[in-house]
């Protein structure tokens, strides 16, 4: 049988469950330019890609070269097509407006353009995270500037959710609401071919990642959970648990999806007036649609991530995400 391409699939998702021929093309292109960054990723230094800027993002994190590039290259791609009404990104203080001379969309996209990119100079594996909201109609103006309101839905409002992750193989990982699959890049084809279909959590797991390195920082339902793992068969959980932490939430996510686990990025006493690390609007609710839509669950210790009504574009949140059995723990040992 001929491969499934993603452009195949969109097309049979447009004739079998509507979706929109708009939000197709949008996918399209993203994964377009998904394919632009994985192949400055795997220049590396042969590209002149690695090392720093020297310059801040608004979350006053080092900007690495790729961050900046990979940021222009999901602008470049997404400005023209005319599917969208605006952009927003980790690495911009503000929104993006689509410049007058092309058509406006009914879709805003946000987007991480590279997690995980402290790591790039190490040859671990990074990636993109996307989300598709849709516009607003009192926003959708050809002539306004677009609003940094119409962007602050909650994550139950996105349409479209994934990321591409550059590792030994590059992979698109995507969901439109109905189940989660993965693509990889065939680089004989050029295309995003269909390898995995129906992507499931295990509900139950041995596995655990969190950056034990703050430990002292935590609040006590974390340090209570993660004491209780660490007794493994002995302890009150009965089990023997592993520890993996690749400090790219990608990564992470990629290996919960693959084999079970729970990801953990709690709040912590160092900086108390921010709720987490992690920004809401650009890594916690498309990775949380993406594990939920995969039979997962995703919290910020006291509710469900995808209910929280953003209120800036750059909020931060706690995030504990994976197997429903392990998060639903320590869930619950938060209230």
């Amino acid at each position: 049988m001929s491969p499934v391409t993603l452009s195949r699939y969109l097309i049979e998702q447009t004739r079998s469950n509507n979706t929109p021929a708009d939000l197709r093309f949008l996918i399209e292109v993203v994964a377009r330019a998904c394919k632009a960054i994985a192949h400055q990723v795997q220049k590396g230094a042969l590209g002149g890609v690695l090392g720093s800027m020297g310059t801040e993002n608004v979350q006053g994190e080092v900007q690495k070269k790729l961050d900046v590039l990979s940021n222009e290259i999901l602008l470049e791609a997404n400005e023209w097509g005319g599917h969208l009404a605006g952009m927003a990104s980790e690495e911009m203080d503000n929104a993006y407006q689509i410049p007058g001379k092309y058509p406006k969309g009914a879709y805003l996209l946000v987007f991480d353009p590279l997690d995980g990119s402290s790591n790039i100079d190490v040859n671990v594996s990074v990636g993109t995270i996307f989300s598709v909201l849709r516009c607003p109609d009192q926003y959708l103006s050809q002539n306004d500037a677009l609003n940094e309101q119409a962007f602050l839905q909650p994550g139950t409002q996105q349409v479209a959710a994934g990321y591409a992750i550059y590792g030994p193989q590059t992979m698109l990982v995507l969901t439109l609401g109905n189940g989660v699959i993965g693509f990889t890049l065939d680089r004989e084809l050029g295309s995003f071919v269909l390898t995995h279909e129906d992507i499931q959590v295990p509900q139950t797991t041995a596995e655990f990642a969190i950056n034990m390195s703050n430990q002292r920082h935590w609040e006590e339902p974390v340090k209570r959970y993660v004491d209780e793992l660490l007794t493994g068969q002995d302890g009150p959980l009965g089990k023997n648990y592993n520890m993996r932490w690749i400090a790219s939430m990608v990564a992470d996510v990629h290996r919960i999806l693959t084999r079970g686990g729970i990801f953990m990025y709690p709040r912590d006493a160092r900086e108390p007036s921010k709720p987490g690390k992690l920004r809401l609007m650009y890594e916690a609710n498309p990775m949380s649609f993406l594990i939920e839509q995969a039979g997962g669950a995703s919290t910020d210790g006291r509710q469900r991530i995808l209910d929280i009504q953003p209120e800036g574009l750059h909020q931060r949140v706690a995030v504990f995400l994976g197997s429903k059995e392990e998060v639903e723990r320590v869930t619950g040992y938060h209230q």
